[in-house]
C-alpha cells in the first residue's frame, strides 16, 4: 500500500520493503513454477516419466501466486471492479460508494479468511499430506493469511476514503 504523503519515514521504508518482498516472492514463485512445469514437460517428452510431486507443486505455486497477487493488487487498490454505477453518481456519491465497496470487500475477505483458517485447521487435525508426504497445512496457510492482509489493506483504504470524505476532499 502506498503510504500517504505525510507518512513517517519508517512507514515509507516499510511500505517499500513490503512491495519489494511481495514482488520478489511473486517473481521467484512464477519462475520456479515455469521451471518445474517445463521440467515436467521435458521429462515426459523424453520418456523418462516425471517428478511424482511436480504437478501438485505447480498447483500449489498457482495458489500462492494468486493469493500473493491478490495482496499486491490490494496494495494499489486495483481489485477487479465493474464501473457501471459510478458513471451515474456525483463525486461525493462515488466516494460514498467506494467506502461501501471497501467495507464489503473487508467483510468478504474476513469471511474467507475465517473459512480458510478452518480448512487449514482441519488439514492440520487430520494430518493431510501433500508433495509425497509433507504436511498440507503450511502450504494452505497462505489462504487465510492472504485474505487477512487484503482485509487489512481495504480497511486502511476505507479509513483513507472516509477521512477524505469527511474533510471534503482536502486530505489524501
Amino acid at each position: 500500500m502506498t503510504p500517504a504523503k505525510d507518512a513517517t519515514p519508517w512507514l515509507q521504508v516499510a511500505s517499500k520493503l513490503g512491495r519489494l518482498l511481495e514482488n520478489l516472492l511473486l517473481s521467484v514463485l512464477l519462475l520456479g513454477m515455469i521451471g518445474l512445469a517445463s521440467t515436467q514437460i521435458l521429462l515426459r517428452w523424453s520418456g523418462s516419466g516425471s517428478l511424482a510431486w511436480g504437478d501438485e507443486a505447480v498447483r500449489l505455486a498457482v495458489l500462492w501466486i494468486a493469493m500473493i497477487a491478490g495482496i499486491a493488487s490490494a496494495r494499489e487498490d486495483r481489485h477487479i471492479s465493474i464501473a457501471v454505477l459510478p458513471r451515474f453518481l456525483s463525486a461525493k456519491g462515488r466516494a460514498v460508494a467506494a467506502v461501501v465497496v471497501d467495507l464489503f470487500t473487508v467483510m468478504v475477505c474476513l469471511t474467507l479468511a475465517w473459512y480458510g483458517y478452518k480448512m487449514v485447521a482441519l488439514a492440520y487435525e487430520f494430518k493431510d499430506l501433500l508433495l509425497d508426504g509433507l504436511p498440507a497445512w503450511p502450504f494452505q496457510a497462505v489462504i487465510p493469511v492472504a485474505f487477512l492482509v487484503i482485509a487489512y489493506r481495504y480497511l486502511v483504504w476505507t479509513a483513507r476514503r472516509l477521512r477524505t470524505l469527511i474533510s471534503g476532499g482536502k486530505s489524501g
